[in-house]
């Protein structure tokens, strides 16, 4: 569909160029961080396109690789944020997919040992797939404590909690060449004030597959799993009708790719202009989107011009 338009490839869009994307797809898939939001306050204009394509008659989905808050608390945060209308399940993030998969997919016939945070084990809870919740002595060492004798999987997300104990305990749990290796995402960092960044899941899972030998099955974008997830619970989700919109390249871009769906770049994240240039002529070619824009707000003259 993108190349209908004559502007295919890495490059900026506006006016009638927008008004005419919005007009021929019918799903948008929105990343959140950088996107929709930027920690507790909505991008600019954010919560208007939202409300514009719904009433429009889009359907609007919002994949995420952060893993750690629940489904219900996003909801909370959307309302917080001034998102109007926005049910839980519009909302696809790695944690509830990665629940989903222990349960449909993999259908796991024990229990899952769990490196993250609270939004995890909420989703897991909410699936009916059971993990492991001892909590070791200050003193535990893995010489020492207790493994469960029944771990099936080890699924590991953001866990600012990360001990070397829980890393040691995963890879004697991954010893078993049956017991299953997934991972929420791979995100390698997320963007912090003044410069500073905070070490994501990605991080944990390199620890993790250099102390085993093994790879993560990575549930998460760039994974279709998370698309497959939207496909199943929605009737007539074409990708050729979809349209991706995210901020980085090699996690949004890729899954977009991934999935056979068109996709924009914002440049109110992580990844800008110049990088995704960088890509056009490389063996990552995937990682280019489809079309950028400065921010979603962008959209909004568009709406105008459609009512």
């Amino acid at each position: 569909m993108a190349g209908a338009f004559g502007f295919k490839g890495c490059r900026k869009i506006r006016g009638s160029q927008i008004r005419n994307l919005l007009e021929a797809k019918e799903f948008f898939l929105f990343d959140c961080d950088g996107v929709i939001w930027h920690g507790e306050k909505a991008i600019t204009g954010a919560p208007n396109v939202v409300s514009s394509l719904i009433r429009h008659g889009k359907n609007v989905f919002f994949v995420t690789n952060n893993c750690t808050r629940p489904r219900e608390n996003y909801v909370s945060k959307f309302c917080r944020l001034g998102f109007t209308d926005i049910m839980q399940e519009q909302i696809f993030s790695s944690s509830y997919c990665s629940a989903l998969y222990l349960r449909d997919v993999a259908k796991v016939g024990g229990e899952v040992f769990v490196i993250g945070c609270e939004g995890v084990r909420k989703e897991l809870r909410e699936a009916d797939v059971p993990f492991v919740e001892d909590v070791d002595a200050p003193d535990a060492a893995i010489a020492n404590c207790a493994l469960s004798p029944n771990v099936k999987a080890v699924l590991v997300g953001h866990d600012d909690k990360f001990t070397f104990l829980k890393l040691a305990k995963a890879s004697s749990y991954l010893r078993d060449p049956n017991c299953l290796f997934l991972a929420t995402d791979n995100d390698p960092w997320h963007p912090l004030k003044d410069g500073r960044i905070l070490p994501g899941s990605g991080s944990l899972i390199a620890a993790l597959e250099v102390a085993t030998g093994r790879k993560a099955t990575v549930i998460g974008k760039p994974s279709r799993f998370m698309f497959e997830c939207i496909s199943s619970q929605f009737r007539g989700v074409n990708p050729a009708q979809c349209l991706m919109v995210g901020d980085r390249l090699e996690t949004d871009m890729l899954f977009g790719s991934n999935c056979g769906l068109d996709t924009m770049l914002t440049l109110t994240g992580v990844s800008q202009m110049e990088e995704a240039q960088e890509y056009r002529n490389s063996e990552h070619s995937c990682f280019v989107p489809d079309y950028v824009v400065d921010t979603i707000a962008d959209f909004l003259p568009a709406f105008e011009e459609l009512d």
